[in-house]
């Protein structure tokens, strides 16, 4: 057995999780923003919570579609072109949210921050709605004929595992940002995110639950993705209990733990599928079928045994640096401020 083709596998299965983890607490606060509060001020605070480190959990997607790319470009064409729809809208999504993270503090007035503000949270429901479709179609399966070719129409993708998944992400991400904002926060906003992931949360991660469960059924799931899903039920209760007593740190690693795991189960109960075809599953893509040939998979190998480790050490002194809590009266009231070449005239 070729060990390249897992090892990228297993590297790739890291990157989905990593951007899942990361992104997704970027993503739900995006929603809490909408969903949460009409007070700006609040929203402010929101939003300067992930101010420092949102465009750096990005790389986290980029880089896990890039591997899937080199790494097993079969795999790459056939998710993309029949995903061209979805992925198209989740682009759209990624555009308009990362414009209104920074055009929202532009202007002072309401109605400016009001549409800039359900530009992001709209944006962030998108984006979290389209990868998790994206992702449990690419564990689920999709009608792929013996070239890799997606069979039917343009909307053939959205089946009932695509939405499953599609709301997974969007649950997960609101139960992982209402924890991240009780560490990351103070005031009124810390007060309702420990409200909302004591109250709600569990019930947000129930399709993520239904998803890793769907998997393992659908594939026969191994010793090893059972006990993942055994280990992301236990997180989950973790969370969920320490979240009713306010111990916010608790609850935040119980809830991240809940997406490990659960994202672990996942990926090891589809192994060594990595894209299954509905249609017949000796149609299917594997680690073996769809990888690149042993020199590409060995110098990405050396590439990213170089380069992966300074993106985690630089992204974890960012996380340090700005490690702190943002309180309301760091939030200035909304002004107009003249640029420095307006000012000096």
């Amino acid at each position: 057995m070729d060990t390249l083709p897992v090892f990228w596998f297993i590297a790739i299965a890291i990157l989905w999780t990593g951007y899942l983890l990361l992104e997704g607490f970027d993503l739900g606060v995006g929603m809490h923003m909408i969903l949460g509060t009409r007070d700006d001020r609040d929203r402010r605070v929101m939003l300067n919570t992930i101010g420092p480190v949102w465009d750096g959990n990005e790389v986290w997607l980029i880089t896990a579609g890039a591997a899937i790319f080199a790494a097993f470009p079969h795999w790459y064409a056939s998710l993309f072109s029949a995903l061209y729809l979805p992925l198209t809208i989740m682009l759209l999504g990624l555009i308009v949210r990362a414009v209104g993270i920074e055009y929202r503090g532009k202007v002072a007035t309401a109605r400016w921050a009001r549409i800039w503000t359900y530009g992001i949270g709209v944006g962030s429901i998108v984006v979290a709605f389209c990868v998790g479709a994206a992702l449990a179609l690419t564990s689920t399966g999709l009608p792929l004929n013996a070239n890799g070719d997606r069979v039917g129409g343009p909307f053939v993708w959205l089946t009932l595992p695509a939405i499953v998944g599609g709301l997974a992400v969007v649950g997960f991400a609101l139960a992982h940002a209402a924890t991240f904002l009780g560490l990351k926060a103070d005031g009124p906003v810390r007060e309702r995110a420990g409200r909302f992931a004591a109250r709600w949360a569990p019930l947000c991660l129930v399709p993520a639950a239904v998803w890793a469960l769907w998997v393992q059924l659908a594939h026969g799931g191994t010793p090893l993705s059972w006990t993942l899903v055994g280990l992301a039920v236990v997180a989950a209760g973790l969370g969920w209990a320490n979240a009713r007593r306010r111990r916010e740190g608790r609850a935040f690693l119980g809830y991240a733990g809940f997406g490990l795991f659960g994202a672990g189960a996942i990926f090891a109960g589809m192994f060594p599928r990595v894209l299954p075809s509905t249609i017949d599953p000796a149609f299917d893509l594997t680690v073996w079928n769809a990888a690149s040939g042993e020199y590409t998979l060995g110098v990405m190998t050396v590439v990213a045994c170089v380069g992966l480790p300074v993106v985690i050490l630089y992204q974890a002194w960012s996380y340090w640096v700005f490690r702190k809590r943002v309180t309301p009266g760091m939030i200035p009231d909304a002004h107009v401020v003249l640029p420095a070449a307006l000012r000096a005239r």
